[in-house]
């Protein structure tokens, strides 16, 4: 499939935002340590749909409203606790019912897992926390192997790393663990919290989920709930950049301010200033864009999920902009298809790169090489002059649901095309 983009045509509208792919399929793991859940606000993308087959192939029973976005998960009689390569290649998330299969059933087996080419992203730090919990581990031809005798007990962990999977697989575990379990340097981010928020619905008693110290008692058992994700940050913020440079007056509902608040800051820096509501933001494109530097980090700071769709707002910039990727240094695939259209970046190496503006974009042919590469190529296809033809777009489709869609209802001229 790819995306036949026609540039520099004012948008004017509402675009809502959907639920947090980040967070729903965290939220679909879980759902391995009840017997049922229903969860709303899912959306209905590629990585939802591989996470779909994975618990199907585990023996759950799965239902999609799409039209409601609802997804309803029974769990009650799995016939495999085995979570192979055809299913695990897909993405990486798929690491996540690691966690949940072992400390409910005592044993799982779980492919090393795929996802995006953005960098190294080793599970190491899942694997060493559940050993400190008292699992034993191997990992034999590309397949995790791991098994407890009776329940994982709780014990004081460390990340010497920031993960967010690894926290959140560390959190489902111990749930049902035997005992507390702290977790420090625990990843902040709002999918995290959003998680534990279900799991003390669920029954779970947790503590301190958004700091860096979360603390988790151990229970024997957890219910069957209803839970609504929250929306997708990084959605927002990709639709704040495109509205900063080429919305006519565009409106984006269904947001929560504090969790797009870095992202904000860089557009104010830049010289654009969305206007705030409850949970909506309010946009136009920006007459002039300040020249800004940026540093990823995770969360409350600057996300590594917006650094290459805020790479296309930097181009017209009047000026040069340096970004840094401390999160993944090597995820700068985009770099080389945004040259295509005609913009002025260089790579730096060290995980930087220079961003030169203003310059003018034309459409060309390009590819997209992973989910926000993606993201900054329709961005970036948006604002050139001419036809764009975005190919692969498989990425794109694993975390926006319906881009396409939303960019024609606001007066996109996007087509996708066989």
């Amino acid at each position: 499939m790819k995306l036949e983009v026609i540039g520099q045509n004012e948008l004017e509208g509402e675009i809502r935002i959907s639920g947090a792919k980040n967070s729903a399929l965290p939220a679909m793991a879980a759902s391995l340590l009840t017997d049922e859940i229903l969860l709303k606000n899912i959306p209905i993308v590629e990585d939802i749909k591989s996470m779909t087959l994975l618990i199907k192939g585990l023996g759950g029973e799965i239902t999609i409203d799409e039209k409601n976005n609802l997804i309803r998960l029974n769990n009650k009689k799995l016939s495999s606790l085995e979570a192979p390569y055809e299913y695990v290649k897909k993405m990486r998330a798929s690491i996540l019912v690691l966690g949940p299969l072992l400390t409910r059933y005592g044993e799982v087996r779980v492919a090393y897992p795929g996802g995006c080419k953005i960098g190294a992203r080793p599970v190491d730090l899942h694997i060493e926390n559940l050993r400190r919990m008292g699992a034993e581990i191997r990992v034999e031809h590309g397949t995790i192997i791991a098994k407890v005798k009776r329940r994982l007990k709780g014990t004081r962990l460390n990340f010497e790393k920031v993960s967010v999977t690894g926290t959140e697989n560390i959190l489902m575990a111990a749930v049902l663990a035997e005992g507390e379990t702290v977790i420090e340097n625990a990843a902040k981010e709002p999918e995290v919290t959003d998680l534990a928020n279900l799991l003390i619905k669920m029954g779970a008693k947790i503590e301190g989920a958004g700091t860096d110290i979360i603390k988790v008692k151990g229970v024997k058992k957890l219910h069957p709930v209803e839970y609504s994700i929250i929306p997708d940050r990084i959605e927002t913020g990709t639709y704040l950049i495109i509205g900063s440079l080429i919305a006519k007056n565009l409106r984006i509902s269904n947001v929560i301010p504090e969790h797009v608040r870095s992202i904000i800051l860089k557009l104010n820096e830049a010289g654009v200033f969305p206007k705030e509501g409850s949970d909506y933001y309010m946009v136009r494109r920006s007459e002039k864009i300040n020249p800004v530097d940026i540093e990823t980090q995770p969360f409350p700071g600057f996300p590594t999920d917006m650094q290459a769709q805020f790479m296309v707002l930097l181009t017209q910039a009047e000026g040069r902009s340096i970004i840094r990727d401390t999160i993944f240094p090597g995820r700068f695939h985009h770099v080389d298809e945004l040259l295509r259209l005609g913009a002025n970046i260089k790579k730096l190496g060290n995980g930087e790169v220079s961003v030169m503006g203003k310059t003018e974009l034309s459409g060309a042919e390009v590819l997209a090489t992973d989910l926000r590469a993606s993201a900054s190529l329709v961005i970036a296809a948006l604002i050139a002059n001419g036809k764009t033809i975005i190919h692969d777009i498989y990425h794109l489709e694993r975390g926006y649901e319906k881009l396409a869609e939303k960019l024609k209802k606001v007066g996109g001229n996007i087509n996708k095309t066989e």
